[in-house]
């Protein structure tokens, strides 16, 4: 599709993506669609498939986006901000809280007013439309990217303060740890970014690789390589 087009994170970063719609491990990434206008979403599934996207819904209503997502459990969601059945934001509510996904939605220049319900609603990104095949795709894999990386990062997280039998308010030391990991992980991929001209995939897959390699907590391992302590061999 031609004319300008734009992706950015509402607010503001498991594995990484892999070129050609799959994970690092080779799984091609699981996609559903739902979009009213019967072209734009014909577009973005011959684009996501001619990509290694594995489009395994699609849907014109938001109400059938939510059963769709129930159904396939896809990794990636792409919603159109106006549908009938239920608005975009509204679908991206309750699929993310009921599921692990990366939710982006589709809106126009006019809907600008709705970003912010929508980062509030658990929404990845956002795509204005129209938007080109060229800047469709690394988008997608950027969003993909930094989602892989907070869920790897609450699944460390939740997992470690589980092991040590937290008590008290378990849900409140699990977001505390998630902000301060997330924190100092992103100024260790700053550092591998500048200094070993890594990108930030491999950045941050270095962090993950070495902490499961050495069993420390990614905190740790980004610590030291924010220290100096620890670069790349």
């Amino acid at each position: 599709m031609s004319g300008d087009s734009q992706m950015a994170a509402p607010g503001g970063s498991a594995q990484t993506t892999a070129p050609g719609g799959a994970s690092a491990q080779g799984v091609p990434t699981r996609v559903v669609i739902a979009e009213d206008e019967a072209i734009i979403r014909l577009d973005l599934k011959e684009i996501l498939q001619s990509a290694g996207y594995a489009v395994v819904g699609e849907t014109g209503r938001g109400d059938e986006a939510v059963s769709l997502v129930d159904e396939h459990r896809p990794d990636l969601v792409i919603l159109d901000v106006k549908m009938p059945g239920m608005d975009g934001v509204r679908a991206a509510r309750e699929i993310a809280a009921r599921h692990r996904a990366a939710v982006v939605v589709l809106t126009a220049f006019s809907q600008r007013d709705l970003i912010e319900e929508a980062r509030d609603a658990g929404v990845a990104a956002y795509l204005v439309k129209p938007f080109r095949r060229e800047e469709l795709l690394p988008a997608v894999a950027d969003v993909l990217s930094r989602c892989r990386q907070d869920w790897a990062i609450d699944e460390e997280v939740a997992r470690e303060l589980g092991a040590a039998g937290a008590d008290g308010d378990v849900e409140a030391r699990i977001a505390e740890d998630k902000i301060a990991t997330r924190r100092v992980v992103e100024e260790a991929k700053t550092v591998l970014m500048e200094r070993e001209g890594m990108s930030e995939p491999d950045a941050f897959a270095f962090v993950q690789r070495t902490a499961m390699q050495t069993r420390s907590r990614m905190r740790d391992v980004a610590r030291r390589v924010v220290e100096g302590e620890l670069r790349p061999s």
